[in-house]
């Protein structure tokens, strides 16, 4: 095969890449797609990204790209059609070259700004367009490829509710699209902002969607957003700059500041017009906007209130179009001026730095062109330029994003030996070092403060505290309600901790006029510690905190609030009998003594949304039966199947669970941190009644196993008092473990076959010589059975199965279908894929049915 030669067009930029690939933070890198002139990534390019590939249909818009020295590479500037293999190859390529030549394992960052073929569900109608908005899909699956860090989406205000034909061939919003594709691997956030609030000199409102790559801990969407600014007026922006009374004039020490021609006839039509008014508005009729037609006046027709419109010079300034050249466009009348925005003008309006270049002609050699040389220039770059800008990312908006991902990407982690070094070296398990060094350590985040809060308390063992990562906790709030749906929001937190919720339900409903959020703790010496965490975070003067020092399960809140959210402690009571009792008189299920089964009976009956962090156990396990059956009346719209990845080193599933007490049963999005992957199912479909309990990753080949076999044929049984110290390896009773039991045999296996003299006291003796018992072994997705043999017993890593029916017979046959890849399959779904709930009990029992060909 022949070696690909591939083109250094910018040398220096190599050899920036080369330096920063040798530095210690590496390289930032990003491909952006559907990139038109690089307007908007050209703020990568500006916080030191080096792109590695971008996609442009048009080839006169990758020039000006190359101009602007984007890529290193020739072969990084992809002119194609991004439906097509081929192109998508190309950057395939591209991406092979970085990872040879400078060791890039991952993208950073990918951005896609796709032309959308129709922003209305009614388009679907229109007979030439197959696939609608096709463009959108192929950025969905090109992120699904790639797998970057980081991805950003930006369109139009429509964006989110427009239809496409997914991948699939089902025609679903885009907001479905992305979420049913991506939502499995990335945290994301779909926010619809107007620009000029967040630095662009101009209105702009654009939909804007960030996705966090799931193995980025403590990095959420939040916090890549741009930051709120000030508004800045029109005058602020151009209104340094000369002003153009001339029509055709150009600034003699800038060629884009130009007065772009128009029909002479005109100028009079806008001439005596006022900030604010439109050239329809003339008294004069002859200077209201019109085309003489067979010697007729047809007067124009004002379809909207902004054509020929001149704007104001202390307002923000409009939004910028594509038309931005004509008058009977969209807010394009200079307010003193007799003319369109220059070029110069839109650039500053869109945050364009002028070190953007639009020519590979130099600036100064362009203003030192004459004045037809000039004229010439705009004749033929014009319009080019002018419909980039319209149809650009402000360069601010993108460069704000990119400061953030590399400070995110660049910050020095802080592990937890490092915590645990520092709590030691300056004593913060005394909580006034903590407090104080809290106070002075300007130089930490909330994040990394409440991390070294959580392992520094003393008590978090006791209290079954355990820090929740912003990820996690992103990942929650993001399924809350929209702000939108409230004016006022009652928000309230049970056993807080250090509040490692509040940074994201602050960003969330920040738009909320009034939020109220009560935080509750049992511990004294964590509300005063989280006040001085809240000093850390940017709380806007419409958030309202409230700290209650109080035992949550016996405080009398009298309110009802919108939203309970938290992680309640994990923690059975066994030896606080008095404290249990008060628990329990106000519960419905008092099976358990795990608290958090009452922290949930409270927060539904004093919130109107309840989301908690639990224990998976609660999906499956006998004692919490009752509460399941209390949370399944009600809507339960999310579960989200941590596994063990919601905290490190605590040895335990957990779930979230997202319930509406106002409404009934409808369907339930399960995301899974085991599998990456988001499903949507009817609730009563994952809580069906003929199974002892919620099966969230059911599917069709569950069903089809579970079709053909009859449940609840046994009851279980498992020794808890044998241990290893009461066998030996020869004696008259043989006691089987879980490597003894093979598929409808027994193995023999020396130095671990053990045996017992004595069955006595023993509740396990009952089963001696009993026939029809069957073994299986705990705790594994692998199961495999046979019966009980005579002169044997098993320990506690072997459930004892007998028949509920002592009618019934069992086969070989039936056993042996427990050993088949389907029902393992089947298995680990009936399990919902947990590692650590495994124990075979009188619910997991249930699934050890018969064959329905072979019951007699």
């Amino acid at each position: 095969m022949a070696k690909v030669k591939y083109e250094m067009v910018d040398p220096d930029l190599a050899s920036a890449i080369l330096a920063e690939a040798k530095s210690i933070y590496g390289l930032k890198t990003y491909i952006s797609l559907f990139s038109s002139a690089g307007v908007g990534c050209y703020g990568f390019k500006e916080e030191g990204f080096y792109c590695i590939a971008t996609v442009e249909l048009l080839e006169r818009r990758l020039k000006i790209q190359a101009y602007n020295h984007k890529c290193a590479y020739k072969s990084g500037y992809i002119c194609g059609d991004m439906t097509l293999q081929e192109t998508k190859d190309k950057v395939f390529k591209e991406l092979a070259l970085w990872k040879r030549g400078y060791n890039i394992t991952d993208l950073d960052v990918l951005i896609a700004t796709p032309p959308c073929q129709g922003m209305s569900v009614a388009n679907h109608k229109k007979k030439d367009e197959l696939k609608r908005n096709s463009l959108v899909v192929e950025s969905i699956k090109m992120t699904m490829q790639i797998k970057p860090k980081f991805f950003i989406y930006e369109n139009v205000r429509a964006f989110l509710n427009s239809v496409c034909t997914d991948i699939d061939g089902q025609d679903i919003t885009i907001k479905e699209a992305i979420d049913k594709n991506l939502s499995g691997d990335y945290n994301i956030s779909y926010q619809v902002l107007n620009f000029k609030d967040y630095g662009n000199p101009s209105s702009r409102t654009r939909t804007l969607v960030i996705g966090v790559r799931k193995d980025m801990k403590e990095i959420t969407p939040f916090d890549l957003y741009p930051d709120k600014q000030p508004e800045r007026t029109l005058r602020q922006v151009i209104g340094h700059l000369p002003s153009l009374k001339k029509m055709g004039e150009i600034s003699a020490d800038d060629i884009y500041h130009n007065f772009r021609k128009y029909s002479p006839h005109m100028e009079a039509w806008i001439a005596d017009i006022k900030e604010g008014q439109s050239a329809f508005d003339n008294t004069d009729i002859s200077k209201i906007p019109h085309t003489i037609k067979n010697g007729v006046v047809v007067y124009n027709a004002q379809k909207n209130g902004d054509k020929y419109t001149r704007q104001y010079w202390d307002k923000v300034a409009p939004c910028i179009h594509t038309r931005n050249d004509i008058m009977a466009s969209q807010n394009t009348v200079h307010p003193t001026d007799n003319r369109v925005f220059s070029i110069r003008e839109v650039m500053l309006m869109m945050s364009v730095p002028s070190s953007f270049a639009w020519t590979d002609i130099p600036f100064k050699e362009l203003n030192a062109f004459s004045e037809k040389q000039k004229q010439d220039f705009l004749k033929k770059e014009e319009m080019n330029i002018r419909q980039n800008l319209g149809e650009a990312v402000p360069t601010i908006i993108f460069q704000q994003i990119a400061h953030k991902i590399r400070t995110v990407l660049n910050k020095p982690t802080i592990s937890e030996q490092d915590i645990k070094s520092l709590v030691d070296r300056k004593k913060l398990t005394t909580p006034t070092c903590l407090l104080e060094y809290i106070k002075t350590a300007d130089h930490r985040s909330f994040a990394d403060l409440s991390k070294i809060a959580e392992l520094a308390n003393a008590q978090r063992e006791d209290n079954a505290a355990y820090y929740t990562r912003q990820d996690i906790c992103f990942s929650i709030v993001k399924n809350l309600p929209d702000a939108k749906e409230y004016t006022e929001l009652n928000i309230l937190e049970p056993s807080v901790g250090v509040g490692n919720f509040l940074p994201t339900l602050i960003q969330k409903y920040s738009s909320v006029p009034v939020v109220n959020i009560d935080i509750v703790d049992i511990d004294a010496v964590s509300i005063d510690i989280l006040k001085e965490l809240v000093c850390k975070i940017n709380v806007p003067d419409n958030v309202h905190i409230n700290y209650i020092n109080a035992d949550f399960l016996l405080y009398e809140f009298g309110k009802q609030y919108d939203i309970v959210v938290g992680n309640p402690p994990y923690k059975k009571l066994t030896k606080e009998k008095e404290l249990l009792s008060k628990y329990k008189s106000d519960t419905y299920n008092k099976d358990t003594n795990n608290i958090f089964s009452f922290f949930i009976e409270k927060a539904m009956r004093i919130g109107n949304i309840v989301s908690l962090i639990v224990p998976k156990s609660l999906i499956n396990a006998p004692e919490f039966n009752l509460t399941r059956s209390l949370m399944k009346g009600k809507r339960v719209s999310h579960i989200i199947d941590f596994g063990e990845k919601g905290f490190k080193g605590v040895k335990i599933e957990t779930i979230c669970f997202i319930l509406d007490t106002q409404k009934k049963p409808s369907n339930t999005i399960v995301e899974s941190y085991i599998t990456n992957t988001v499903s949507a199912h009817e609730q009563k479909y994952l809580m069906d009644d003929k199974f002892p309990y919620w099966i969230i990753y059911r599917n069709n080949e569950f069903d089809e196993v579970a079709d053909k076999m009859d449940f609840n044929v046994f009851r279980a049984y498992r020794d808890r008092v044998i241990t290893k110290s009461m066998t030996k390896s020869s004696g008259k009773i043989r006691v089987l473990k879980s490597r003894n039991i093979g598929n409808n045999e027994i193995i023999n296996i020396p130095e671990y076959d053990s045996y017992i003299d004595d069955l006595n006291g023993l509740d396990v003796a009952k089963y001696l010589n009993q026939t029809n018992c069957i073994l299986l072994p705990n705790l594994t997705y692998n199961p495999r059975a046979c019966f009980l043999p005579n002169g044997c017993i098993a320990d506690g890593s072997v459930a004892i199965l007998t028949l509920v029916n002592g009618n019934d017979v069992v086969s070989k046959d039936d056993l042996a279908f427990y050993a088949t890849d389907s029902f393992t399959r089947f298995y680990a779904i009936a399990r919902n894929l947990g590692t650590r709930s495994l124990n075979i009990d009188n619910n997991s029992v249930f699934f050890f049915g018969k064959l329905k060909s072979q019951r007699v």
